[in-house]
């Protein structure tokens, strides 16, 4: 039958009762194919209850899909509804399926886990830093959430509220929201054409980190950290300082990946993703060579745990620089060390990032500012080279003043 607005009104449960429950009671139109009213049992009002469905089939899958509550939509609304969703099924999607994404899972817990098993994981080194941030700051608010209910207020407040106390890890965690949200587009979580939430949120202002150990800070360092007992922790720092590679690199190094004849350290996995191959001084190879290796342990570095590398030396770096007085320098600041050693030696940046496996110049330009010990002494060369050939004196009496242009102050004293 054509459907109409009396038809709907007058209909009244005509289902049998089963083992199971009541029989479906569903009244078709055939104004558009698989649309009808479904017709429910009395409730406990005594009242029917009559919806609005869509019969279709998706991938050889019978579906039936709820429009709405007759009374709250229309019988054209419930049309154009219907109407709209076959189209979507030509188009080979399931309009139910869609419904369910929406309203089931699709929270941001989950877009995180797929995020950290489908990105982070596989393509960063850095991946555990993520899943920590994860977990300390940014699941705790919206991890129940529904990816499509979060706003950009809503990162900004989190946003302020981290920055409060530490505005660069706030900065951080939203660069990881933003990469996470177009992930979230890529995968379908979200539309193509929906905005990223975590974009144009102001970051705070960051200023980049420019310290090191100096001359004078060195021989205090070096007390300090041969005091250390483990023999293996004490052979790490001084390789930091050295050979100025990162942290985790020089942990996970292994005696496989060390050269001898070439005086080198092959670095597998690094940063960038591309094989480093560091040079080694003839200081760093003697440690090398007095640094005794464990049975079954491949890694130069071995830990605690049978056949595994060293994994947290953050605590004994906090008791050597407590020690030598230097308690603002972070462990990172060592391999900064390397860098502007090289720097104010007069070593060009190109080289310096070579050194410290640095894929973009830009990273190494930090130490440029150093290269301005070396203009000055050039000029300092120059300017005395200058004032000899001239039969000039020394700096003071480079310029005489005449007795007549003295000013009544200048004469008096």
């Amino acid at each position: 039958m054509k459907l109409t607005k009396k038809k709907i009104d007058g209909f009244k449960y005509e289902g049998q009762a089963l083992k199971q429950g009541m029989s479906r009671d569903v009244r078709w139109d055939d104004e558009i194919p698989g649309f009808g009213v479904r017709v429910f049992p009395p409730g406990a009002t005594d009242r029917c209850r009559k919806s609005f469905v869509l019969s279709y089939r998706s991938h050889g899958r019978k579906r039936l899909l709820t429009i709405g509550v007759y009374g709250v939509f229309t019988l054209d609304q419930a049309r154009d509804k219907a109407r709209s969703y076959l189209g979507k099924v030509v188009d080979g999607r399931d309009p139910l399926e869609d419904r369910k994404k929406k309203t089931q899972g699709q929270t941001f817990r989950e877009l995180a886990e797929a995020y950290i098993e489908r990105h982070a994981r596989p393509h960063k080194k850095t991946w555990k830093t993520d899943q920590s941030r994860l977990k300390k700051y940014i699941l705790p608010v919206f991890g129940s959430h529904r990816v499509k209910a979060i706003r950009r207020t809503d990162i900004a407040t989190l946003h302020q509220k981290i920055g409060k106390k530490k505005p660069y890890e706030a900065n951080r965690n939203i660069a990881l929201i933003s990469v996470i949200f177009s992930c979230a587009k890529e995968w379908g979580y979200l539309e193509e054409s929906a905005v990223n939430p975590a974009t144009k949120i102001k970051p705070f202002d960051e200023e980049k980190r420019d310290r090191w150990v100096t001359t004078k800070e060195l021989p205090k360092l070096a007390k300090a950290i041969d005091g250390e007992e483990n023999i293996f922790i004490r052979a790490c720092f001084w390789l930091y300082l050295l050979a100025g590679v990162r942290k985790n690199e020089l942990l996970q190094s292994k005696w496989k990946d060390i050269s001898f004849d070439t005086q080198e350290l092959r670095l597998p996995k690094t940063k960038s993703g591309k094989t480093h191959y560091v040079p080694l001084s003839g200081p760093a190879i003697a440690l090398l060579e007095n640094l005794p290796r464990i049975d079954g342990n491949p890694y130069v570095f071995p830990g605690r745990k049978k056949g595994k590398h060293l994994v947290n030396i953050d605590k004994t770096w906090r008791k050597i620089r407590e020690k030598a007085k230097i308690e603002d320098v972070r462990l990172h600041d060592l391999r900064r060390t390397v860098g502007s050693w090289l720097a104010q030696s007069g070593s060009p940046l190109h080289l310096i990032g070579k050194v410290l496996g640095h894929s973009n110049l830009k990273t190494t330009a930090i130490y440029s500012r150093f290269a301005q010990d070396h203009v000055k002494e050039a000029l300092e060369t120059y300017g005395k080279r200058l004032m000899g050939i001239a039969g000039k004196g020394p700096v003071g009496e480079i310029i005489k003043i005449n007795p007549k242009n003295k000013s009544k102050k200048q004469r008096k004293g």
